[in-house]
């Protein structure tokens, strides 16, 4: 094939995923998993019958139509409406994809021309990287920095530019479990606006929120139409294995969406799409008890990696849990990582990749608590005696 090389330029440096490097390696080890973000059961059983009752009725069996089946975007629209006070005609302006992950790549795709800006917040979800990239922009850091891990918004007004086209936001945020306050999404918008700028947002953790409350930046004014919010099925009802997310937003945004979603999976998931549409319209207890059941974990893994030896970053939200090993007297998290299964036979996942600012990242480790409270107190007490195994 010659010396060119076979990956585009564009995609360098983006191989294997963290996350299948160490999920390989939990499973090549028995180690216990609190890397990857996947519960270990399975959601509500009744939205599971729902599934396969959808199947074996022939509902979504044969291509869905292209933006969503309308029972699962009335369930977006009435969701939007239930929870965040937010209108939108399930017909215009609700689009539904396969998960979060592809809409956001649609939307990038979208919406950015080579060599546009985009200002993310950093660390980012590794997806963010790569949809950035092959979109042809230029991802722009505002880093947000320990032991806080909130947003400065000078440092975001100095790194506006004439090329900056987007921000794109995740709040509640993975890794770090920031979640913005009314004020701090005030001042992202006032900017936005000023800037006359989009504005892509990340809230797939929105029902993880254990202090203050989530609040969209697309309520705020000047920012509906601007802003094209995303959602998914799969971390609020434990099925991640589904793959069905949504984007809501105006009429003009959700068609330029669509236009690049439907060159990529065109449908995906359809009696999925059905089981999901019920799953939104479930009781206020269902959030409540899942929220409530998740803040337990939490505090019960804070509590263990404390006792390891961890300094622990509280997360307000999502589920997982920042951690730098310092005072462990370790400093370089992917070494760390790769080396604890091991050492104790429990696997995390280093925050370093998902910085372009890698000093920030270095000693963070990141751990995911939506697992069975045995296998997190089995996690603890392995990591229990981690001190002498350094």
């Amino acid at each position: 094939m010659g010396a060119r090389p076979l990956l585009n330029r564009r995609l360098e440096g983006l191989g294997t995923t963290i996350f299948a490097e160490m999920s390989a390696l939990a499973a090549a080890t028995g180690s216990v998993n609190l890397g990857q973000g996947f519960p270990d059961t399975d959601g509500p059983a009744e939205i599971a019958r729902a599934a396969a009752d959808a199947v074996l009725e022939g509902r979504g069996n044969q291509y869905p139509p292209g933006p969503g089946i309308p029972e699962l975007r009335t369930a977006v629209a009435e969701h939007q409406k239930r929870f965040h006070g937010l209108s939108y005609d399930p017909d215009t302006e609700v689009l539904v994809t396969a998960g979060a992950t592809e809409a956001i790549a649609a939307a990038l795709l979208a919406l950015l021309e080579p060599g546009d800006e985009v200002i993310a917040l950093e660390p980012f979800y590794d997806s963010y990287t790569a949809c950035i990239a092959m979109a042809g922009a230029v991802r722009v850091p505002l880093t947000l920095r320990a032991p806080s891990f909130r947003p400065d918004v000078d440092e975001l007004r100095s790194l506006i530019t004439p090329r900056t086209r987007m921000l794109l936001l995740n709040s509640p945020h993975n890794p770090t479990g920031t979640v913005l306050t009314p004020e701090e999404l005030s001042a992202i918008a006032g900017l936005a606006v000023e800037h006359d700028l989009l504005v892509v947002t990340d809230e797939v953790y929105e029902h993880l929120v254990f202090t203050g409350g989530h609040h969209p930046i697309a309520a705020l004014p000047g920012m509906r139409e601007r802003t094209v919010s995303i959602s998914s099925a799969g971390k609020t009802f434990s099925f991640t294995g589904w793959k069905v997310g949504w984007v809501t937003a105006s009429p003009a945004l959700v068609a330029a969406v669509r236009t690049a979603k439907q060159y990529l999976t065109y449908v995906s998931a359809g009696p999925f799409q059905y089981a999901v549409a019920e799953a939104l319209r479930l009781p206020d207890s269902y959030f409540d008890t899942l929220r409530a059941d998740l803040l337990r974990k939490r505090d019960l893994l804070a509590g263990g990696l404390a006792a390891a030896g961890f300094r622990v970053f509280e997360p307000e939200g999502t589920y997982f849990i920042t951690t730098d090993i310092s005072p462990l007297g370790e400093k370089d998290g992917l070494e760390f990582c790769r080396s604890l299964p091991g050492r104790c036979g429990v696997v995390a996942i280093p925050n370093v990749v998902f910085y372009d600012n890698t000093e920030a990242g270095r000693s963070l480790v990141r751990f995911t608590f939506c697992k069975r409270t045995d296998k997190l107190r089995e996690a603890i007490d392995r990591l229990s005696g981690l001190r002498q195994r350094l």
